[in-house]
């Protein structure tokens, strides 16, 4: 078997968003929201179904996978790869828009269902230790959850260190397949969940049509295009901020060696700037 990369643009959604196997969504839904009893969820609908973008290289239809319950409680599960500029301002705005379009003119306030975020993170996002997180609207004092329609859940991809012998629930096992399905060549033992067997099937790309593994590898270069812009734009900007840490300090008449270990300017940069 030669498992896809499930952080890539068309294999996450490919898989996610596939409306004739959705018991893949629900699996991954009810273990990671720890969905159980009467709760758990036996159904969805897929409101973005997967589809193949029309143009080789154009983008995909859809950003991410959205999909609702029987209870109308709708469901964002989002895979980012970069640390974007105003990701934490995107998602809120995201879901609460996504929110607020259940509503039609003329509807009342209490027609509108809960919506809830999960994001997947291929970089560290909170400064805490954890690598699935939840986040609610509580009473800063009492912790009440009163405001209950909005619900944040983060998973963080570089948290996440277990290997396949030392995986001990159902949302280990998730992550440790979004993680690591590239780089395996069987699908793991003792994996008994029906959702998650039919997400590594859905992943071996020698089941694939030749659109589908054309569309992934135009995806996985633009990905990489899309990395490396934003690594020079970042370099650029830090450069930018030591050019002026130096200005200052040759204003101040600081020795152009020590300016050169404090910025990491050349000397030849620094006499420039004379």
């Amino acid at each position: 078997m030669q498992f896809a990369d499930i952080k890539n643009d068309i294999a996450f959604r490919k898989i996610f968003g596939n409306e004739n196997k959705t018991e893949i969504l629900i699996s991954f839904l009810n273990a990671v929201l720890k969905l159980e009893g009467t709760k758990k969820l036996v159904w969805v609908e897929i409101l973005n179904p997967y589809q193949m973008p029309i143009v080789l290289g154009a983008k995909s239809t859809i950003l991410d996978v959205k999909a609702k319950d029987k209870s109308g409680n709708e469901y964002i599960v989002e895979m980012q790869v970069t640390d974007k500029l105003g990701f934490a301002k995107r998602v809120v705005y995201y879901s609460v828009k996504s929110y607020s379009a259940q509503l039609n003119v003329g509807e009342d306030y209490f027609e509108l269902k809960p919506t809830i975020f999960i994001g997947i993170l291929n970089f560290t996002f909170l400064e805490n230790l954890h690598y699935l997180s939840r986040h609610l609207i509580l009473d800063a004092q009492t912790h009440e959850h009163q405001l209950k329609d909005l619900d944040f859940n983060f998973i963080e991809l570089p948290k996440f260190n277990k290997t396949e012998q030392e995986l001990d629930n159902l949302v280990e096992k998730w992550i440790f397949f979004i993680k690591n399905a590239d780089t395996l060549t069987v699908i793991p033992a003792n994996l008994d969940d029906e959702g998650l067997r039919s997400a590594y099937t859905e992943a071996d790309k020698h089941l694939w049509t030749r659109a589908d593994l054309e569309a992934y590898e135009y995806a996985r270069m633009r990905e990489t295009d899309d990395i490396a812009r934003e690594l020079l734009v970042e370099q650029k900007t830090e450069l930018r901020k030591q050019i002026e840490i130096a200005k200052k300090m040759l204003r101040r008449g600081t020795d152009v060696e020590i300016i050169a270990e404090d910025t990491g300017l050349t000397l030849e940069q620094i006499e420039n700037l004379r």
